[in-house]
């Protein structure tokens, strides 16, 4: 039984602070061996999507583990074109099937483009006949969030953007604490940046409690309230991504990460021409 701390969710759902993502691990066996590692290595909340391509492998991993369904949290990802009451009913069923799970824990709108108000519909109702027990949105900045949320009939659980401390969406996280919405960091890690993983104010911290700066980093948004989904392949770093709540950031330590704000990312979803490039892409060119 894994310990990992959970935070609750404004649903009543108690969701596990960290999970493991499985953004670009492709599905060749890759997704299977990371995902049996990770669950091997104490994870219970597992992280895909449809555009992921790989939920087939995660439901397989999941259901080989062995462990009861009901401590494990699985997260998935409506994909643009099967936005709309219609097409994301059926994408919710087809992501159950290839899952091969009863219902899916958290079910996200992945971009938040097109009819989003007719994919929330199907959504919610999808949670009411048990098939989602929790729902939320993703990559959802300030101005996309009012234009769509304020008319939502039920609120969405989570919002999962890009987040690690150079990008630490303090505006988002202003109007979303309104709605007691939690926060789910993307490239938690900056997906590698070595400006951040070499900061001075990290590896120092690095060497007083001897861990690693991904370590640092990702106890730094978990003391934030903001739920983790740190990536890897390699079994000493997922391993290590867990092993975080050993020890507690002093509230100085907490403000001098704080400062490392730059209020910038990698992907702004406001930028013109993004629904546009998204939109072009096929998820069920396989199907």
């Amino acid at each position: 039984m894994s310990t990992t701390p959970t935070i609750q969710l404004n649903d009543g759902n108690q969701i596990p602070a960290i999970g493991f993502g499985t953004f670009q691990i492709p599905a060749d066996g890759s997704t299977y061996q990371a995902v049996s590692k990770a669950l091997k290595a104490g994870y219970r909340h597992i992280d895909t999507a449809v555009a992921y391509f790989n939920e087939t492998e995660v439901g397989q991993a999941v259901r080989d583990s062995g462990i009861p369904r009901d401590q494990l949290w699985i997260t998935s990802k409506l994909w643009l074109q099967d936005y709309g009451v219609e097409p994301a009913t059926r994408a919710i069923d087809l992501s159950l099937k290839k899952l091969g799970l009863d219902y899916i824990d958290l079910y996200l709108i992945h971009q938040p483009y097109g009819d989003v108000p007719g994919a929330w519909q199907a959504m919610t109702a999808a949670q009411k006949a048990g098939k989602i027990r929790s729902i939320g949105v993703s990559n959802m900045t300030p101005k996309i969030w009012q234009q769509f949320v304020p008319a939502f009939d039920v609120k969405p659980a989570v919002n999962q953007v890009e987040f690690n401390p150079l990008f630490q969406q303090t505006e988002l996280r202003n109007l979303i604490a309104a709605d007691n919405v939690k926060l789910e960091a993307w490239a938690p890690l900056g997906q590698g940046d070595q400006t951040l993983l070499t900061n001075p104010v990290i590896t120092s911290l690095a060497t007083k409690y001897n861990k690693d700066a991904g370590q640092i980093i990702l106890r730094f948004e978990n003391q934030l309230g903001v739920i983790v989904l740190p990536k890897s392949t390699h079994q000493e770093r997922i391993q290590s991504n867990l092993d975080l709540f050993d020890f507690t950031l002093t509230d100085t330590e907490m403000a001098q990460l704080t400062m490392l704000d730059t209020g910038k990312g990698r992907h702004d979803p406001d930028a013109p021409g993004v629904q546009e490039m998204l939109s072009a892409y096929d998820v069920h060119a396989n199907d």
